[in-house]
């Protein structure tokens, strides 16, 4: 994966811990401007995510996607909600973690 495509991505996942905290935030005082808002940001981040998909193929970029969603928001929720993920959940964040670093590891040449 390039180096700006990682930027990229980075960026893809911004806006898409900003889409999930404003649904959090929704939950706890909701406002039609947080719902509208919310659905903006996910609308933007998955029209950016077609560049990601088109450079790495679809697999990867919705592997990829998925766990640093993952991670992110479970980090989100644990330092700015509050929130504590069970042992289990811990374990699958764990997994999900190996699961993406198995996906995007260089690989040699292949035949």
């Amino acid at each position: 994966m390039s180096p700006s495509l990682m930027i990229w991505l980075a960026a893809v996942m911004v806006i898409f811990m900003a889409a999930a905290s404003s649904l959090r935030v929704y939950v706890d005082r909701p406002s039609v401007w947080l719902l509208v808002l919310a659905i903006g940001l996910y609308t933007a981040g998955n029209l950016m995510m077609v560049r990601v998909m088109r450079e790495s193929g679809l697999a990867v970029a919705m592997s990829l996607s998925a766990v640093l969603q993952l991670v992110l928001i479970n980090l989100i929720g644990l330092l700015i909600f509050g929130e504590r993920p069970s042992t289990m959940q811990i374990g699958g964040i764990t997994l999900g973690i190996v699961a993406v670093t198995m996906i995007v590891w260089p690989q040699g040449r292949q035949g």
